[in-house]
């Protein structure tokens, strides 16, 4: 069984770890990097659990470390799945799917229509995972921030 919640501000020191974890391991996966994030300090940590977004952690049970960790972040009225990482030890169990549906969970709760996300073009598989959880190819494609030789593509769910 997959366990999703909210992160709180006083989870921020675990989701740096997490998020740092998941920009090592997969570091084409993501519009920042490692080492641009690990020189963060507490305030910017914190800064990114504000009203204009939510993170959630999916866990196996509650005393084992987050299996995952997923966000919505709200700019210029568009929801956009974030941070969307899985353990590769724990891919294949669902967690994906359960962090992709609380996103839109709260995203359907807090009006909205549709949700986005960008994905590389070189990530097949994320691909193929958003396919099945409902999402679909825009069009649209954007240079990813840190390597513009990366192409990102739009990606669009109905809610």
């Amino acid at each position: 069984m997959v366990l999703v919640r909210e992160i709180t501000a006083d989870d921020w020191q675990l989701m740096r770890d997490v998020r740092l974890a998941a920009l090592a391991e997969a570091p084409y996966a993501f519009g920042s990097t490692y080492a641009r994030e690990v020189a963060f300090g507490e305030p910017q940590w914190r800064g990114r659990i504000n009203e204009r977004s939510v993170i959630y952690f999916a866990q196996g049970a509650p005393d084992e470390a987050p299996a995952g960790l997923a966000g919505v972040y709200v700019e210029d009225g568009t929801p956009d799945l974030v941070s969307m990482w899985v353990r590769p030890g724990c891919r294949g169990q669902g967690v994906g799917g359960a962090l992709v549906e609380a996103a839109a969970s709260w995203a359907r709760g807090h009006g909205f229509c549709t949700l986005f996300l960008w994905v590389t073009e070189s990530n097949p598989a994320a691909m193929r995972f958003y396919e099945r959880c409902g999402f679909a190819v825009t069009g649209e494609r954007q240079p990813l921030p840190w390597d513009p030789a990366v192409a990102e593509i739009r990606m669009s769910r109905p809610l």
